[in-house]
This record gives C-alpha cells, structure tokens and sequence, in this order.
C-alpha cells in the first residue's frame, strides 16, 4: 500500500433549502461574481430565479456567461477568462453539472495568467499556481467535478480533449441539492450513472495492492449505483434515489478512493478521443467501452479482480469457476448499462465508424503504451474500438 495524503477543503451545503447560504458564503470571497450556466434549463425550473435572488438579497455584483456546452470548449473558457480580467471578477458561480462546472475551473486559473488557458491542457508543464476561487450548485449527478479539482476541456480546432487537475482548481463551497437532479431526462441520469461506474470501475481494477477497506467503499459505491439508478429513471422525483446518486456521484471521484494508487486510467483517456471527435456524451462513451476493455484486459494475471467484482456488487454464485464468474460479471455489467439503463450498445448506433480509430487509438497512449490496470498499446486501443461496433 502506497503512502498518500488525503485533504479535501471543499465546504458541501447538503439536501433540500441549502441556497439560503449562498450569499454568506459568496461574501467573504468578493463582491463581484461571474455566473455562469449552460444551455438554460435552470431557467425553465426556476434555478435561475433561485439563485440571483440569492445573490440579490446578499448585494453582490453580477455578470454572467451561459452557454457552457456538455463538452465545454475552450473558446468558452477563453471568453470566462476575459470577462474576469474586463469585470475584475472575485469569485466564479457554476450553476450546471460537470461540464459548466469543468469550464468555470479553467476559466477561474485563465483569469490569473496571460497566456492563452488552453497551454494548461496542451503543455501539462505549464503551472497551474492560482485561480479565482469557484463556488458550484450542482444539477447533474455524474463527473464528480463538484468536489474536485480536475476538469476537461474540449479543442474542436485540433480535435484534442484533455483534461488536467490541480489543487488551485478546488471549488470552495459545492451545493448539493438531490431536488435539482428531478428534471433530468431519463438518458441523462443513465449516462451520468454510467460515468460514476466508470470513476469507481478505474480506480477498482487495479494490479496493486491496496486497502481492503477502500475495495469495500467502492463495491458499496457500485452497488448503490446500481441499486438506485433503475429508482431514479422510473420516478424522476424519488428523492431517496437522487440523494444517493448525487452523493456517490462526489465520493467516486473526490480522491479518497485512491488510496495512494498511481496506476493511469484507461477507459477515460480511450473515450476522451472518441468525444473529442464525435462529441458524443461522455458517460454514454464509457458505457460502450468499459465492458468492451474489461473483456481484452482478462487473462488468468488479470482474473482475481473479475471474481471480486462479480461475487461482492453482483452477487455471483462464488462456487463457479473463476473464469465463469468472471466472464458473468463483465456480462452483469453490460446489462445493467445496455439493458437496465437502456443505453445503446455499440458505436454504430451512435453513427461512429471506424475510420478514426488508428488516430484515436495512437493519442490515447500517446504513442507507446498506456500504464493501466493492463498496460495498453495502439493496437490493443484499436481492438477494444473494434470491440464497440
């Protein structure tokens, strides 16, 4: 087991009526607040009322940035950066999910700099020593970004999605409310639950050795994922079932379950290519390639974890064999997320060919081998792609 440090300053208001300390909480970090949102939902439902009410009532000063696209781009991030400088912004207000939230990061480092935001994701080199400080109210249960200090970032120009952490990138204060998630479409709540499985699936599989405990957390994490997301695609406003999706949602991804690994990701890095192109969901993009990569990565070195997997989140009949459970826990995956969570299966259904994937694939491992669970070359990538369709 690795040594590690663990330290996650992020403030979560938690449940219903939490917005009434918004204000208190945006005070002490400035008067003049950049808002920003995407498409214009929280218009629809009256988050947007919400929340400048809110801000109304504490006196502060607003400006604001919709439009945030579910693949954030960095001509979005550029233009938040600007209006810091312009508007001598003092705090960042991410009202959205993972994407807005994602943008306002980079947007909230951009404003503190002169060069261009995006030589934070294309030359890694680059620091990353300070940003605006960023408060989120979270509408989608999914990346995890509410909590912490990560974020992706989308280049139509050079097809490139990259993504990038640093602590400066820490929202101060997330609002977590399992009220806000009741609007989101049936697709969405799916694939945001497929991108939670994914978090907790990467951090899972792994060759090293590592806490019992925390191979506990994350089997429980996986359970309720699978437990819940039926609950909250059936009834939109089970607030039982948001709740505990909104909260895995953070946990899968907020550090802990690390637990000092230093292993890569494999899946994240193989889908970033595909949406960078495609710019297809996220979580949607996983859900296709995670079974698909589980299925190349087992061999008899690799099968000890499948066991694990299968017996402890999907109750599998322990008595087979190894190799029975542990082909029957890649099949349990695929139907939870193709049939339970209804998503299609395969990149055809998404129109995506394979004309693309030696591309793909050579980023992805940028150009030798990607560390993971199983160590990945081009040709493994391309095979996994082919997998998909």
């Amino acid at each position: 087991m690795n040594s590690f440090i663990y330290d996650i300053p992020v403030k979560v208001y938690f449940g219903e009526n939490q917005l009434s300390h918004l204000g208190e909480e945006l005070l002490p970090l400035g008067k003049r607040v950049l808002l920003t949102y995407g498409g214009g939902s929280i218009k629809k439902t009256g988050l947007y009322d919400a929340v400048t009410a809110e801000l109304n009532k504490a006196g502060l000063e607003v400006f604001e940035l919709p439009g945030i696209e579910p693949n954030p781009r960095i001509d979005s991030v550029r233009k938040g950066a600007r209006m810091c400088k312009e508007h001598h912004i003092d705090v960042l207000l991410a009202v959205g999910g993972g994407s807005t939230i994602d943008a306002a990061k980079f947007m909230a480092a951009g404003a503190c700099v002169e060069h261009d935001p995006w030589e934070f994701l294309a030359k890694p080199e680059t620091p990353i020593d300070k940003a605006l400080p960023i408060v989120s109210i979270l509408t989608l249960s999914a990346t995890g970004s509410e909590m912490d200090c990560g974020g992706v970032i989308s280049n139509p120009e050079t097809l490139d999605k990259i993504g990038r952490m640093a602590r400066p990138l820490l929202p101060r204060v997330s609002f977590l409310d399992p009220t806000l998630t009741y609007t989101v479409s049936r697709y969405q709540t799916a694939c945001g639950s497929a991108d939670m499985m994914s978090h907790i699936l990467e951090e899972y599989f792994t060759m090293e050795h590592d806490l019992y405990m925390l191979d506990c957390m994350m089997e429980g994490l996986m359970k309720t994922i699978v437990k819940y997301t039926p609950a909250a695609m059936a009834e939109p406003k089970n607030y039982e079932a948001r709740a505990n999706l909104m909260w895995a949602s953070s946990w899968a991804i907020n550090g802990f379950i690390c637990g000092g690994k230093r292993q890569a990701w494999s899946c994240h890095p193989i889908e970033h290519e595909l949406s960078a192109i495609y710019d297809i969901t996220h979580g949607h993009g996983l859900a296709i390639i995670t079974p698909r990569w589980m299925e190349h990565c087992l061999d008899e070195t690799t099968l000890f974890k499948y066991v694990q997997f299968g017996v402890n989140v999907f109750g599998i009949d322990s008595r087979l064999s190894p190799m029975e459970i542990a082909r029957e826990s890649i099949r349990r995956l695929s139907g939870f997320l193709f049939d339970t969570l209804e998503l299609p299966s395969t990149f055809t259904a998404l129109g995506i060919g394979r004309e693309h994937f030696p591309a793909m694939a050579r980023k992805a491992c940028a150009g030798g081998v990607l560390p993971g669970f199983k160590p990945l070359r081009q040709a493994d990538i391309e095979k996994i792609f082919e997998m998909c369709l």
